[in-house]
């Protein structure tokens, strides 16, 4: 059996000249955890270019969702930017990754921390009704470098509170932290900086980075995730994985940047 199979290009949209979102059909024999990434990409001269792509959609949800970005010399997405309806792509069979809720220690706060396309797997995560009945409080930062970056993120969590089922345990649970940091903004800063000055946690109304009741999860940039790493290991937070939980787990594959 291959360890690819098809997908036919449902719709494409265009956020930024730098981001795009794309659906596409799923297969029924493939199954992932949220939060997971799989290998995508096309057949380019009979052979496959692929590469990690976290699931934005939800597992629950019948088409498949994915969030990328653009890069005009990258051997995947100089060609991926280009895809439109009907078109067909390439998806992995396996789905793997350690954003998953099972990779943390019990908590009562959970903190998905994402710079860019990072956001991805924390749009499926939001969309798990079960992690509403594990935290008591779920905070989605988002940090981009201008305003329009947000909006992927900004129109999901609008369609969450609009939605019959999460709409309640949205409003009730999930507190959207967007950061910007080179254009004026109601918050503007790195995520990284606003954590370790306390700040981001001021804006919310919530208490400081706790290791006693606080859980992380980490996707972005590379150096968002070095510092970030370094800040949590410091306060005492283990890293988590598939053989022992932990405080904070962190996915680093990723996508051309």
């Amino acid at each position: 059996m291959s360890a690819f199979q098809t997908a036919t290009v449902l719709s494409v949209r265009h956020w930024t000249e730098s981001l795009f979102s794309f659906t596409a059909t799923r297969d029924p024999g493939f199954r992932f955890q949220n939060g997971q990434f799989a290998m995508i990409g096309l057949e380019v001269d009979g052979r496959p270019l692929m590469r990690a792509y976290s699931m934005a959609s939800a597992n629950h949800e019948e088409e498949l969702e994915f969030f990328s970005i653009k890069v005009a010399d990258g051997p995947l997405t100089s060609r991926l930017q280009k895809i439109k309806e009907g078109d067909r792509i390439l998806v992995g069979r396996k789905a793997t990754g350690t954003l998953i809720a099972g990779n943390l220690i019990s908590g009562r706060r959970l903190l998905l921390l994402s710079t860019g396309t990072g956001l991805a797997p924390f749009a499926s995560l939001i969309k798990d009704p079960d992690i509403y009945d594990t935290y008591e409080t779920i905070v989605l930062a988002h940090g981009c470098r201008h305003v329009s970056e947000l909006a992927y993120g900004e129109q999901l969590i609008e369609s969450l509170h609009r939605h019959e089922v999460f709409g309640p345990l949205v409003r009730d649970r999930l507190l959207y932290y967007p950061t910007v940091t080179r254009e004026p903004f109601r918050n503007r800063g790195r995520i990284t900086d606003l954590i370790a000055s306390g700040q981001m946690f001021a804006d919310i109304g919530g208490p400081d980075l706790d290791l006693e009741t606080d859980r992380v999860m980490l996707c972005g940039s590379p150096a968002m995730l070095a510092e970030l790493q370094a800040m949590l290991q410091d306060r005492g937070f283990v890293e988590g994985n598939h053989s022992t939980p932990g405080h904070f787990v962190v996915e680093k594959a990723f996508v051309e940047r």
